[in-house]
């Protein structure tokens, strides 16, 4: 368990994907350039298994901004997604917004 202060630390923020693609040699990663609003990024995401690149373009999206950046097979995320999965993540599906909001804002 942890305290509401805890999660109030986690910085989520509504982003649309720009574009997506394959990284070379991995089978499930994903590059995707995003739109915060305020500012670009790019995510590593290992989704893809469940979404090719070009369903993805124009989605809204929730993802964790204020992540470290982290290097995945030599890639900088800049942040990560919100997905939900089964436990054998046989299937999977992106947090995604149910009517269109402004990229950066908020969720709580």
């Amino acid at each position: 368990m942890i305290t509401i202060e805890e999660f109030q630390k986690i910085e989520l923020r509504v982003a649309t994907i720009l574009s997506a693609e394959r990284i070379p040699g991995a089978d499930k990663l994903l590059k995707l350039q995003i739109d915060l609003g305020t500012e670009q990024r790019q995510l590593v995401a290992g989704i893809a298994k469940h979404y090719a690149p070009e369903e993805l373009m124009g989605k809204q999206i929730v993802v964790v901004t204020n992540l470290q950046p982290a290097v995945i097979r030599g890639v900088e995320s800049q942040g990560m997604l919100l997905a939900a999965s089964t436990d054998d993540q046989s299937q999977l599906a992106l947090v995604t917004l149910q009517r269109p909001m402004p990229n950066g804002c908020r969720v709580k």
